[in-house]
């Protein structure tokens, strides 16, 4: 007998302190992914760790691991805890940093302009240096050496080992000079230069050591504020649900934090108040402000048996909402669960970065030695060597490459879930790049899915019968009526006409049609074979119905006096999106379960050619549909938004789910349009790919940045000075390239 065992599992976030470059993520993740069972992905843009673990390990192993490896950890926070956690303009860090750089640019602006300006450079003036620059070096700059020295520790090398490194060489360099050597005599001068010294002799590098020091500072404050814009977006996303709520109890209202609201209790939501959480209005007519959650600005107008989501607000008038869904379940909570997920994992590009990463401080620390050792052997002076070796260490920051990715897929998230585009992953980035087919599901995607009176023709009858009259009566019978088709003209006739008037004897026949008295006039709605049984006569005109319509006849009296014809509508944007989708390089189809003539007719409407429109398939074929296709080489995204249409969803290159549809489409889409607009689908791919150039343009100049400076500082033609500011800010420009995201517009807004 052979017994399989299933080992339970489960993921958790954990918050991570005192990374302070993509190095110390990487080790982080190599020591989590070393444990049995165990699956890491750390971010060190959102400074945080997605664990998978087996559950019998515990969340105290996984603590224990990062602390060990010289990390602060955290366990996440409780589920009653406010999610906007840190939320202020600036964090903890980021204040210290800002704090550090301050008083290292104050010290250290007088050792630089000293320098660089030898007619400053009075007696005594390299002491006076020194004693600033001690304080910039070994107190503004401790976090570097203290990180270095902890890393150094555990066996690995940072970031911080290469700053680390090169700023304790200048100033130990400088110092021994001072001490041992010619410097310290007192009216020693020297001049500045761009370039490393050539000539041998007791100069003095404070000012590089000070220099780098502070623009490190600088940029690590600037990376700091950049990346707390970047994550913006989801503490917003996050901040929109409601503190509290008045819930009916016991025949009055009481005031509870929303956490204490129970699913199936009601709450009532009075003008400019946010909805506590998902459900159904039971009362009361209002007019609901979508944007914070869709992006779309006009309100929704609702009313009894309309559904509300949690964190729009109320715009108009008094509500009483049953809840349906509370706490981790509403379509908020799910929202900002799919952003952090999508910001949290990596692309397959940043994985290359990565790996790169985890090996270039040892390499760069060889270049360093070669450098310093191949000048000497040239015959270069010591200092020379020395400050050509200090350059190749500064200047050779992987940061920007562990930055590249992240900060990119913030901002681009980010946005995204403001505009009502949800992103379940940063995979999907690249899936959109290569999509050149994209499915089109017809009811509810390109059609709004519901029945809506699409045509009024009015019969040329004795008794001047008008369109209002023909609306009116029709109406008024249909109004009675439980049919979709009679539900649809009695909302077109009220919405044209106004308050309908009442019916008395109304009759349904199954299948046909209804019957009634209005205004003591015989009305009869319905196919021809039931005014034909009652002996009315069809003009031409009146009989002739509409491809993909369903028309009914309304007789008055026996006369036969006009034709509504009722149809799935398509949505009044749909030919756009699918102009968009085109000029996007992709080929458009319509896929449905409807007949042809009726897709044909939508398909024409959209301007979809004939030849792209496949009709009269069940949900097991709209899979092999898209087999089909992938089969012949095509790469095929695919929109839907109900049950059916989600074993395709979940077959395509790329799922695209309509958040108007079904939990299960949803489920299985890559990614969630959360408006039933067909252009948000457009906007989607837009984002996804500028996210993903984005992306791809951080890292070249990433990339380019390492391969052009650090030859430059090898031969020495760099400044340590001049190297280390150009080090801070490769990563604020990454940062910065990437937040140009938030301007993205889409088409929907």
């Amino acid at each position: 007998m052979t017994t399989t065992e299933f080992t339970r599992t489960s993921t958790i976030e954990l918050e991570i302190d005192g990374m302070t470059c993509a190095s110390c993520a990487n080790r982080i993740e190599r020591k989590l992914n070393k444990l049995a069972g165990v699956t890491a992905t750390v971010n060190y843009a959102t400074e945080r760790a997605s664990v998978e673990f087996p559950t019998e390990l515990g969340i105290d192993t996984l603590l224990s691991t990062v602390r060990a490896a010289g990390y602060g950890a955290n366990p996440p926070p409780p589920p009653a805890e406010d999610p906007t956690r840190a939320a202020g303009p600036e964090d903890a860090h980021g204040a210290e940093l800002r704090d550090r750089f301050v008083i290292s640019a104050a010290l250290g602006l007088p050792v630089l302009a000293l320098a660089m300006v030898p007619a400053w450079q009075f007696p005594a003036w390299q002491w006076f240096s020194l004693a600033l620059a001690s304080v910039v070096v070994l107190v503004c700059g401790w976090p570097f050496h203290r990180a270095a020295a902890v890393n150094l520790r555990h066996g690995t090398t940072t970031m911080d080992t290469l700053v680390s490194l090169g700023v304790a060489v200048a100033y130990l360099w400088s110092v021994y000079a001072l001490v041992f050597g010619d410097a310290g005599a007192l009216g020693m001068r020297h001049e500045f230069s761009l370039l490393p010294r050539t000539a041998a002799g007791g100069d003095v590098y404070l000012e590089v050591a000070v220099g780098v020091t502070t623009f490190l500072l600088l940029g690590r404050w600037l990376e700091a504020r950049s990346k707390r814009r970047a994550g913006a977006a989801l503490r917003a996303l996050l901040a929109l649900g409601a503190k509290n709520v008045a819930v009916l109890r016991d025949g009055g209202e009481l005031r509870i934090p929303v956490a204490a609201l129970a699913e199936g209790e009601r709450f009532v939501v009075r003008p400019g108040e946010k909805v506590a959480a998902d459900g159904v209005v039971v009362e009361g007519t209002s007019a609901i402000d979508r944007s914070v959650l869709t992006g779309e600005s006009v309100p929704e107008e609702v009313g009894p048996g309309a559904p509300v989501v949690g964190g729009t607000v109320n715009a108009g008038g008094r509500l009483v909402v049953l809840a349906t869904r509370v706490g981790a379940d509403t379509q908020l909570a799910h929202m900002a669960r799919l952003v952090e997920q999508a910001q949290t994992g990596k692309a397959k590009v940043q994985r290359l970065a990565d790996r790169i990463a985890s090996v270039f401080v040892p390499v760069v620390v060889g270049i360093a030695v070669l450098t310093a050792v191949g000048w000497l052997l040239a015959g270069r002076p010591v200092e020379f060597a020395m400050t050509a070796a200090v350059a190749v260490l500064v200047i050779a920051c992987p940061c920007a490459l562990g930055l590249a990715t992240p900060t990119a897929l913030l901002v681009g998230t980010g946005r995204g879930a403001s505009l009502g585009i949800l992103v379940k992953g940063p995979e999907v980035l690249e899936s959109t790049r290569r999509v050149d087919t994209i499915l089109l599901d017809k009811t509810g995607t390109v059609t709004t899915g519901a029945m809506t009176l699409v045509d009024v023709v009015v019969a040329g009858v004795a008794g001047g019968v008008d369109r209002a009259d023909l609306l009116r009566l029709a109406g008024a019978v249909e109004d009675a009526s439980e049919h979709p088709v009679g539900g649809a003209i009695a909302a077109g006739a009220r919405a044209e006409v106004g308050e309908l008037p009442p019916v008395v004897d109304f009759a349904s026949v199954d299948g046909l049609g209804v019957t009634g008295t209005v205004d003591g006039r015989l009305v009869v709605v319905g196919r021809p074979r039931l005014l034909a049984e009652r002996g009315v006569v069809l003009p031409a005109g009146v009989a002739a119905g509409g491809a993909g319509r369903t028309c009914v006849v309304v007789a008055v009296d026996g006369v036969a006096i006009g034709l509504l014809a009722v149809a799935d509508a398509v949505k009044p944007t749909s030919a756009q999106a699918v102009r968009e989708l085109r000029e996007l390089g992709l080929r458009p189809m319509l896929l449905t379960g409807d007949n042809a003539a009726v897709a044909q007719a939508v398909a024409a409407e959209v301007g979809i050619p004939a030849d792209d429109v496949v009709a009269e398939v069940l949900p097991g074929e709209k899979v092999q549909v898209v087999q089909r296709l992938q089969a012949g080489g095509r790469v095929v995204a695919m929109v839907g938004d109900g049950v059916n249409d989600a074993p395709a969803l979940a077959a395509a290159d790329l799922g695209l789910s309509m958040g108007t549809g079904t939990d299960v489409a949803i489920e299985a889409g890559d990614l969630t349009l959360v408006r039933g607009d067909l252009r948000v689908a457009v906007d989607a791919i837009r984002l996804a790919r500028s996210t993903l150039r984005t992306i791809k343009g951080n890292l070249f100049w990433a990339f380019a940045y390492n391969v052009a400076g650090l030859p430059l500082a090898a031969l020495g033609l760099l400044n340590p000075m001049i190297a280390g500011a150009a080090m801070a800010f490769s990563s604020v420009f990454v940062v910065s390239n990437s937040l140009r995201l938030r301007r993205f517009r889409g088409l929907a807004t």
